[in-house]
């Protein structure tokens, strides 16, 4: 039976908004949210249908007079679609007053409306992504007469035209090596919006093209030095450039999944841009908001574990097969008690890390080095295992619908396919792992880890302390292998990142699972005893924990012996 609202149907997103916002700022989430999640589960879910199957972007290079035009075609319920979702202020609050409330909003608002969105489509939340990206590059960084002049439009709510939003990094020889970009920025004047420079040159994958209003592009002026060091940000204007042939499409990407979202190769021929900011931390400003991006794919990545997980318990309790329903079945219990404790974590987890995130990246704040350092890499651990999971998530979702898990009838093929991107898009597992060994050269990031998680294990409630051996003895193995790992020569070290940030996250998503326990609610603490074991337990192990936890854990049924006195 398909979900009639993404929200009112899971209390744990309600129980984490509650825990992290003030009280009118949850009253007003609760009954916007109760409604974005009844949209996102009926009509915004039935569009992504149509976009996926029969309504893919289209490219329309020439008019019927054969002039160049490179157009790009959306079908309506995709424009409706984007309407509903950016009237919510999926972007615009993070940057403006909320009318209802006379004050701004936050990222944990938008964060929980993308997680609606994605367990529909997750295409859709890329293009949001590139917006909330593009707004916040413009609103810290662009020079006050740009940023009045197209701020208002990118993160507009129905007040006025919307731009959406784009940012262009990859080009064909670069790839993740982003310091070999060549697309080149020429000046040519001024105007009253700032320095305008014209921009020759290629971008590979570009997402986002054509629906895009504004996208913030990465050149090299001439003489800036080579490597990312050497390159600038730069506002340009799609439409004005498009219209006057500066800007062209080549194709449009086919890609394995999130069709709803058109990727494109991207021509710029003297196309103009306004310089953003300071011309030497073009690649900063950008790496800032690469991790707002990033954030932005775990969450994508957490509302497809989400839809994943409730398609496969649904199905389970309804199929029936063998002379029973799948759910009285001991293996199918066990992958939905693992399955839903996971989930639990992944969502706490994530949603600390998002606290976290409003407080470093908010305009005028001032964070210390050692907590951007910390942020980046918990970023890091998370984009990694949460991408990872979403495609586990979906392979266990098909599995458990058996051969229809498998026919585009059923939401689960797109699951996979939209899941797949996640783990590349916003870097790759090794990209990420090079992130944390920089994290540890240049600001010993271990150490504050190590040292805040047994900070955090030093002040757990005593139902939690009973259990938390097993995190204390990973913290022990992973300060074994880092004291092994600075001994060996630097090609022997970088072979072993991943290896670093499995363990990392497995310790901080302990942590947080132990921390999810509450004296008073017995099923928190079967949802931490079902991930530990998941987590730290050996695969040989023949224990029926799982099963004894599966009506607290998958269906919230505590017997009343359970309960803590």
């Amino acid at each position: 039976m398909k979900e009639k609202n993404f929200y009112t149907s899971d209390p744990l997103l309600q129980k984490l908004l509650k825990r992290s916002l003030p009280e009118k700022f949850f009253e007003y989430a609760d009954e916007k949210l109760t409604a974005f999640g009844e949209r996102v589960a009926g009509a915004i879910d039935d569009r992504a249908v149509h976009t996926d199957r029969e309504g893919q972007p289209q490219l329309i290079k020439y008019d019927k007079m054969g002039n160049e035009i490179n157009e790009v075609w959306v079908n309506e319920g995709y424009r409706e679609t984007v309407k509903e979702t950016y009237e919510t202020g999926i972007v615009g609050y993070v940057h403006k007053e909320i009318p209802e409330l006379g004050h701004q909003g936050n990222y944990v608002y938008s964060y929980a409306q993308g997680y609606l969105l994605s367990q529909a489509e997750p295409g859709f939340y890329c293009p949001v992504t590139l917006t909330m990206a593009t707004s916040y590059l413009i609103d810290h960084y662009a020079a006050e007469a740009l940023r009045k002049k197209y701020l208002p439009h990118v993160i507009a709510t129905g007040d006025t035209e919307l731009y959406e939003g784009a940012t262009f990094l990859t080009e064909r020889q670069g790839g993740s090596d982003v310091g070999a970009n060549e697309v080149r920025a020429e000046a040519a004047g001024s105007d009253m919006y700032g320095e305008i420079y014209q921009i020759t040159g290629e971008k590979y994958f570009a997402s986002n093209t054509g629906m895009a209003g504004v996208a913030m592009v990465l050149a090299r002026i001439p003489g800036a030095p080579e490597g990312t060091k050497g390159l600038s940000l730069f506002l340009v204007p799609w439409e004005e450039n498009r219209v006057e042939n500066r800007a062209k499409v080549r194709r449009l990407k086919d890609k394995l999944g999130v069709r709803a979202v058109p990727s494109a190769e991207v021509e710029f021929e003297q196309a103009k841009g306004y310089l953003v900011g300071n011309p030497k931390k073009g690649f900063k400003y950008m790496m800032e908001a690469l991790n707002l991006s990033r954030v932005c794919n775990a969450i994508a990545s957490l509302g497809i574990m989400r839809r994943g997980y409730v398609e496969a318990r649904d199905y389970a309790e309804e199929r029936r097969a063998f002379g029973g329903k799948l759910t009285d079945y001991p293996m199918v219990r066990e992958t939905l008690t693992n399955l839903a404790s996971k989930l639990e974590v992944e969502m706490t987890a994530t949603f600390e890390l998002i606290e976290r995130f409003d407080q470093v990246m908010a305009k005028g704040a001032n964070p210390s080095e050692e907590e951007q350092a910390m942020l980046r890499l918990l970023i890091a651990l998370l984009k990694k295992e949460t991408a990872e999971q979403a495609i586990h998530f979906s392979h266990e979702s098909i599995e458990m619908h058996g051969g229809n898990g498998y026919i585009e009838d059923f939401v689960t093929p797109r699951l996979l396919r939209d899941a797949q991107v996640l783990t590349v898009w916003e870097g790759t597992a090794n990209i990420l792992g090079l992130e944390v060994v920089r994290l540890m050269r240049k600001y010993n990031i271990h150490q504050t880890f190590v040292q805040e998680m047994n900070e955090r294990l030093a002040n757990l409630n005593p139902v939690a302390v009973s259990l938390k051996t097993p995190v204390e003895q990973a913290i022990q193995k992973l300060t074994g292998m880092l004291e092994k790992l600075v001994q060996l020569d630097e090609q022997t070290q970088l072979m072993h990142p991943k290896k670093v940030a499995v363990q990392m996250t497995k310790i901080f998503e302990g942590v947080v699972a132990l921390e999810m326990i509450e004296e008073e609610d017995p099923r928190s603490k079967a949802v931490t005893e079902v991930f530990l074991q998941q987590t730290f337990g050996e695969e040989t192990d023949l224990s029926d924990l799982a099963l004894q936890h599966y009506e607290a854990v998958v269906n919230h049924v505590v017997e009343e012996a359970e309960v803590v006195k």
